[in-house]
């Protein structure tokens, strides 16, 4: 065997780490109380896809009334980089942590980041207000088969009688349901 067959050997695969470190994902990212605004806006401005879910609530002051932006998971905001990129967005003003386990942070799902896309455009289209549910409340997975909702998966949650539909976010462990028609409705596995 010759020098240059030992030098050849096959690169090893590339570990769940390095894939992390080289694609850009999407992780929560915890800020201060009332900064998901200014922490999304610099964020965007650092260079970072940036995505904040937001639902307008109109708002009755002395002299006049105003809808308000207020973001549907308060003291979050969402960012997609690369790993070895979290140093540079944990240096943004107002930014607490990136969600995550011991020693670094944890990618949001993308079905699941889907589905809080999706009920946020569908809050937007009704102006139905969510109402929070308990993470670890029982359900049946459903997907909602029409309506400014369609497509949006999320798990079934009876309260006082009525039918909602949840969407859940493990990275931060939250839930938000809406109201909805049970026939617009499909058991999904």
């Amino acid at each position: 065997m010759d020098l240059s067959q030992l030098q050849s050997t096959p690169p090893r695969p590339a570990g769940i780490l390095d894939a992390l470190r080289r694609e850009p994902h999407w992780y929560a990212c915890r800020t201060r109380a009332r900064a998901e605004k200014q922490v999304d806006r610099l964020l965007a401005r650092a260079g970072f896809e940036t995505f904040l879910p937001l639902m307008e609530v109109e708002r009755q002051w002395a002299d006049r009334r105003k809808a308000v932006a207020f973001p549907l998971f308060p003291g979050y905001t969402f960012a997609r980089f690369r790993l070895w990129d979290s140093p540079a967005v944990i240096q943004i003003a107002g930014l607490v942590s990136v969600v995550g386990g011991p020693g670094r942070p944890t990618p949001v799902r993308d079905d699941e980041l889907e589905a809080v896309r999706r009920f946020s455009r569908g809050i937007e289209a009704t102006g139905g207000f969510p109402e929070p549910v308990d993470w670890l409340e029982p359900g049946t997975p459903v997907q909602v088969l029409e309506g400014p909702f369609r497509g949006m998966r999320g798990f079934l949650v009876e309260v006082r009688g009525r039918t909602r539909v949840a969407v859940r976010l493990s990275a931060i462990r939250m839930a938000l349901s809406v109201e909805l028609d049970r026939t617009s409705l499909r058991r999904v596995a």
